[in-house]
């Protein structure tokens, strides 16, 4: 699978950019083609829960971008979630927050995407502490 037309890495993360809540957290698209995206997140402590892990939300909204660039990589630039599920494996801790999302199957009408999150420590060890997995909805724009 390929971008469909014109769709890259640096379009894929200037719309990134262009949500401000993305830029809020400092998100960016790492990989992008193929029927697959990654998306990373630095993690500092104003992304933190009460007990010091990386707050669950963090790694839903890494999840939710993730999965639907991943699904834009297939069915084009304008594309939304059509609803995702998320475990949480064990508490995020560490200095990166990264989610791989791949495209499992796509037709017309969604792709069905999953998406790993891995946290990686200072010296790159990754180490898996959520999984998702949505489907991808193309949208018509006015």
């Amino acid at each position: 699978m390929t971008a469909p037309s014109g769709l890259d890495l640096a379009a894929a993360q200037q719309a990134l950019d262009s949500q401000p809540f993305s830029r809020l957290l400092g998100a960016r698209v790492t990989t992008f083609g193929g029927g697959a995206a990654t998306l990373e997140i630095d993690v500092r402590a104003e992304l933190h829960q009460q007990n010091g892990f990386l707050h669950g939300g963090v790694l839903s909204y890494a999840a939710d971008n993730a999965l639907t660039f991943a699904g834009g990589t297939v069915l084009g630039p304008y594309v939304l979630t059509g609803g995702f599920s998320i475990q949480y494996l064990r508490p995020a801790t560490g200095r990166t927050l990264r989610a791989r999302a791949e495209v499992v199957h796509a037709g017309r009408r969604q792709a069905v995407v999953r998406c790993d999150l891995h946290t990686l420590d200072d010296d790159g060890t990754a180490t898996l502490c959520a999984v998702a997995q949505g489907t991808v909805l193309p949208v018509s724009v006015p």
